[in-house]
């Protein structure tokens, strides 16, 4: 894999920076590529070039946001990581989840309504699918774990969540799709009794 060069590093964070600060402060309907080059200081070429689009922007920010939980998923300590049975990977994956969607509420409804013809093949979206239907295919061999998956996935839809923080905060939303995920895959519900003891 050939390393990113410096400058082409430092226009990328600058892009990412701008497109963030944009977002959080206008909301998406104010990001386009020229607005974006604008507040990054680079040309909407080198904007063009590197994300192709807005779609492309807010993939890319979505990816750098969950880059964390991607790889403790491949290397990092379990429960999350490998080692852990599958019951308690699956709610303490579900629980990071959650508390990336709470902090990124703005980015995720941004992002879905960018991706919305074809949510379920975006790159990010499509990892934690299959880290999931896995998990679930390990619990219940018996289940159509891809159909859960996208279930239990949607859960973190961004109004949806902006609804259920609002009004209880992450602790509501991170409870609540534990219970969802007891109820759909029943046999992680001594997992997830176990994980209540040890996270409030």
């Amino acid at each position: 894999m050939v390393a990113e060069r410096a400058d082409a590093a430092r226009n990328r964070h600058a892009i990412l920076r701008a497109t963030e600060e944009l977002l959080t402060q206008h909301g998406p309907e104010h990001v386009s590529l020229d607005v974006v080059a604008a507040r990054a200081g680079v040309g909407k070429g080198t904007v063009f070039r590197r994300f192709g689009s807005r779609t492309g922007l807010f993939q890319e920010l979505l990816a750098e946001r969950a880059s964390r939980i991607r790889d403790a998923i491949d290397n990092g300590p379990p429960p999350l990581g490998p080692g852990a049975p599958p019951g308690d990977r699956l709610i303490e994956f579900l629980d990071e989840l959650a508390t990336l969607a709470a902090k990124n509420i703005t980015l995720i409804a941004a992002h879905e309504q960018a991706c919305a013809a074809d949510k379920h093949q975006d790159p990010t979206y499509r990892r934690w699918h299959e880290h999931v239907a896995g998990l679930i295919h390990e619990i219940r061999p018996d289940a159509d774990a891809e159909f859960l998956a996208h279930m239990l996935l949607g859960s973190f839809d961004g109004e949806l969540v902006r609804q259920i923080t609002n009004r209880g905060g992450v602790d509501r939303l991170r409870t609540a799709v534990r219970d969802l995920a007891g109820t759909v895959v029943p046999t992680v519900n001594t997992h997830l009794t176990a994980s209540r003891t040890g996270r409030p």
